[in-house]
């Protein structure tokens, strides 16, 4: 969506400010849908309802497609943002049963190599699918990809009833989350993660290259993809980093590098140096938010997939929450003023969960 939001902003006769509440609308129902994905995820079988979920996700993303104005385009995102949630936090929760937790940072690091891959392609695909065609032929063919993928996973996976252990959909587990301690400090850690980073400073870089230095979306989209391969390196190091760091290393390191990298984008003086920036970015990135996945795996052993969901509904309740946030802060301050409070509210976040127990 980066490269996209000043022309959905143009089309739809409006200011990229007010472009926020198509992100905050798609991952507030993002977040929401973890209520009862994660507990189906636990009984039915992970892979099965993750494979639904992205069948429907295509079928959501054709109907964005038609959006004729700004309200017509949040009420569709929005619905389409209740079954995404799905899919990548009950892949994650099924690592975390496969695999032991002294290998599942590093692991889950493998399967990010995936998104980061995704991350690499889908901003200058998208960009100069846009120049070309308009931002609804973007719409079109991920959502074209979506459905291909979900009906192939859909004939490999089966449904994997589970014995019940709790009446109904065990919604409970929720509760037990949230009366421990660690599990409280894990949700509100994400919430802030996402209120920060996922709606407070990534989604605005695009628009910032697009409106400050004149750059076209899909050169915006090839500047945004350095943020991929700083991920990319992230994952093929992680093995060694955890050894070396520690997770409560790799939260502080992580966290002060992202601090400092997004304060540079608040004075960057040119678009290379938003360009350079962008790989330590998505580095430090995924160092810190790496831990913070990786204990959530194990935040409830026994309903992994309602720990993690929980987990992703704190994380985009929180970026909704900052994309309203921070797009009030750009129409006050601009672009500036928002890498400078990002810079500013990660450094304290980075400073408060190195330094704190989270299990």
């Amino acid at each position: 969506m980066d490269p996209l939001l000043p022309l959905l902003a143009t089309d739809f006769g409006v200011g990229v400010a007010a472009i926020a509440p198509v992100v905050a609308g798609f991952t507030l129902a993002y977040g929401a849908g973890q209520l009862v994905t994660g507990p189906l995820g636990d009984r039915f079988g992970k892979v099965w309802v993750a494979s639904i979920a992205l069948v429907l996700y295509g079928v959501g993303l054709a109907a964005s497609a038609l959006a004729w104005d700004l309200t017509s385009m949040v009420v569709l995102r929005t619905g389409t943002g209740l079954v995404a949630g799905a899919v990548i936090p009950l892949a994650i929760a099924w690592i975390g049963d496969a695999v032991p937790y002294a290998e599942r940072q590093a692991t889950i690091g493998k399967f990010l190599t995936g998104m980061v891959m995704a991350q690499l392609l889908v901003g200058p695909v998208s960009g100069v699918m846009a120049e070309i065609a308009g931002w609804r032929a973007s719409f079109l063919v991920l959502a074209a990809l979506a459905l291909v993928v979900g009906v192939l996973m859909l004939r490999r996976a089966a449904p994997e009833p589970r014995v019940a252990t709790t009446r109904g959909l065990g919604l409970s587990q929720y509760g037990v989350l949230l009366r421990a301690p660690a599990g409280r400090r894990l949700m509100g850690a994400a919430a802030l993660d996402g209120a920060v980073l996922f709606g407070g400073a990534f989604p605005f870089i695009g628009a910032f290259l697009i409106e400050r230095f004149a750059l076209s979306p899909g050169q915006a989209g090839l500047v945004v993809a350095g943020f991929g391969i700083g991920a990319f390196i992230y994952t093929r190091l992680a093995k060694r980093l955890v050894a070396r760091l520690g997770e409560p290393g790799l939260l502080g390191v992580g966290g002060g590098v992202l601090a400092v990298a997004l304060a540079a984008l608040a004075v960057a003086p040119a678009w290379w140096v938003v360009a350079l920036l962008q790989v330590p970015l998505g580095m430090a990135f995924y160092m810190f938010h790496g831990v913070l996945q990786a204990r959530a795996t194990e935040a409830l052993p026994d309903s992994r997939a309602t720990a993690v969901s929980a987990f992703a509904m704190a994380l985009f309740l929180g970026q909704s929450a900052g994309a309203l946030a921070f797009g009030a802060v750009l129409h006050a301050g601009g672009y500036g003023a928002v890498f400078a409070l990002a810079a500013a509210a990660t450094a304290g976040l980075a400073a408060w969960v190195a330094g704190m127990p989270l299990r």
